[in-house]
């Protein structure tokens, strides 16, 4: 079964745009679980522009999904992980001014970076997955700096799904597959909807975890939240 992790940084961001505690980050986190998400995604950034290390900390102890963070390794980013020590660790290249992820790893380029922060991240029993496009090399060296999983960065499945959804999603299904073959768990992110999400996971059945923040926070406007995450999880069904 494809797990359903929701990235609740936009309901930070919300709260942030008033100051003060509403929305409340963690009650909306524990809400996604009583509505059925299998698990809690936040990507902290060092501007904290949207979710904090304060709230990454609050939310912790209380979760009783699995709990994933997002973020450019860096040491600051790395004593969090330490810290609270999550079920999952997605490294994602962002640079510090970037409004949201828009590439993966050059695994290859930054190999001996990225294993051994992986092997520092294992020792506190951290599955580590590597944000990567579907270039085969990169997801090799992905394996190579033994992460557990990779995490597929689909916005160009996205931006292309309505001109040809075959054609769009016909790398994917190679990497994701070749990901597969040589060991490696396949998590998809960025820019999947209620549109093309079902269509991906189609294609790619063994996906193990896609994680959603923008569209469906977005979706929840419309629907309300229990009936938005009940949506998206009835596409990976």
């Amino acid at each position: 079964m494809t797990k359903l992790s929701v990235n609740i940084n936009k309901i930070a961001t919300l709260r942030n745009a008033r100051g003060g505690d509403v929305p409340n980050v963690l009650k909306v986190a524990l809400d996604c679980e009583h509505f059925g998400a299998e698990g809690i995604t936040v990507h902290p950034r060092p501007d904290e522009r949207h979710i904090r290390y304060s709230d990454v900390r609050e939310i912790r102890p209380h979760l009783t999904t699995e709990f994933n963070i997002e973020g450019n390794p860096e040491p600051n980013f790395l004593t969090l992980l330490h810290e609270v020590k999550p079920a999952q660790a997605t490294l994602v290249p962002d640079a510090h001014d970037a409004i949201t992820s828009n590439a993966g790893w050059d695994t290859v380029k930054n190999f001996d970076f990225l294993k051994n922060i992986i092997a520092e991240l294992k020792t506190d029993g951290i599955r580590v997955s590597i944000f990567v496009d579907t270039n085969l090399k990169n997801i090799e060296f992905a394996k190579l700096a033994d992460a557990d999983r990779i995490e597929l960065y689909t916005e160009p499945y996205a931006a292309n799904y309505l001109k040809n959804k075959e054609l769009a999603v016909l790398p994917f299904v190679e990497a994701a597959l070749f990901a597969h073959k040589i060991g490696l768990g396949v998590n998809a992110g960025h820019d999947l909807s209620l549109e093309n999400l079902a269509f991906l996971h189609a294609k790619i059945p063994f996906l193990s975890e896609v994680s959603i923040g923008h569209a469906l926070i977005a979706d929840a406007l419309y629907f309300g939240l229990e009936k938005t995450i009940k949506l998206y999880k009835e596409q990976l069904q």
